[in-house]
């Protein structure tokens, strides 16, 4: 059974970082991809970035494009996400979402295993 546990989110001042890690566990072969995605109170869960697991493959969207860095540790099994120059409008609880395939996918219904989420606020 594939397991997906997030950390790292917290309250953050605008213009600051944070690093979001995502550890997998009963994960069964290498073509494992990984997507953060994010939801604010009222809108609809959107993609942030992704990621194969060899990393050969990586997605940060629009909104987050040059503010974004996705990456994994195969040897821990976790993958992070780093965003940079925090805005208010980042504020959302963030997830990651994991799928046995050799791309990246944005959209949500494409990823079977979910973490609870960790949720990250960024104040003005």
């Amino acid at each position: 059974q594939v397991r997906l546990v997030e950390s790292g989110g917290g309250l953050v001042q605008a213009g600051g970082s944070l690093r979001l890690s995502c550890v997998a566990s009963g994960v069964t072969a290498s073509n494992f991809a990984v997507g953060w995605f994010r939801q604010a109170p009222g809108q609809e869960r959107e993609s942030v970035a992704a990621i194969t697991w060899s990393g050969g493959r990586i997605y940060c969207a629009d909104s987050v494009k040059g503010r974004c860095t996705i990456s994994r540790d195969i040897a821990r099994k976790t993958t992070y996400l780093q965003l940079n120059s925090l805005k208010p409008d980042d504020t959302a609880a963030y997830y990651c979402a994991g799928r046995y395939a050799w791309t990246v996918a944005t959209d949500a219904r494409e990823y079977p295993y979910w973490g609870q989420g960790t949720q990250v606020t960024v104040s003005s």
